[in-house]
Order: C-alpha cells, then structure tokens, then sequence
C-alpha cells in the first residue's frame, strides 16, 4: 500500500474573520473529495484569518496516479478558486 499526501498553504487575503475563513475553507473542503476522492482537512493555521494549511491523502498501489490525482487537485483549485491564492503546497508519496 503507498500513503500520497498533499499541504497546501492557501493565502486568504480578503479574509477579516474566522467566521469567513471557515466559509471559504467549508467550499474547499467538500469539494476535493467528491471531485479526486481523496481525504482532506484543515491541519494548520486554525486560527489565523489569512492563512490556511489543509492536507490531501489518498491511498492505492500506484505512486505515480497517486502523484498525479493531488497534482490534479492543486491544479483544480487555482483554476475554480482563484480567491484563494495557494502559496505553498508539497506533495509527498509513502511506501
């Protein structure tokens, strides 16, 4: 079994509450997993208005369709959510 998993630092630049960061991140949230079936959290920055960090994992046998499903994902989200810049984001495969 091979563990894929995804950080994505997302910039929240507009946002001036909590209240508002969580609407944003609600959209975001339940989407990525209907659309790549993947499994996604908030896992930073809770806090924090202008900023977020959520993960991605997924499971399976294949290291590179794993790789490509998340790179799928990043790109998903900068082109159906350009509100929300993504800063940072890292990839990383377990065997």
């Amino acid at each position: 079994m091979i563990i894929a998993s995804c950080m994505i630092t997302l910039q929240l630049e507009a946002v001036f509450s909590l209240k508002e960061k969580r609407r944003i991140l609600k959209s975001i949230l339940n989407r990525l997993p209907q659309k790549f079936n993947v499994a996604v959290a908030e896992v930073d920055h809770q806090d924090v208005w202008g900023t977020a960090v959520i993960g991605l994992v997924t499971v399976g046998n294949d290291a590179a369709r794993l790789h490509s499903q998340l790179q799928k994902a990043v790109i998903w989200l900068e082109k159906h959510r350009p509100d929300v810049p993504i800063a940072d984001y890292a990839i990383e495969i377990l065997t």
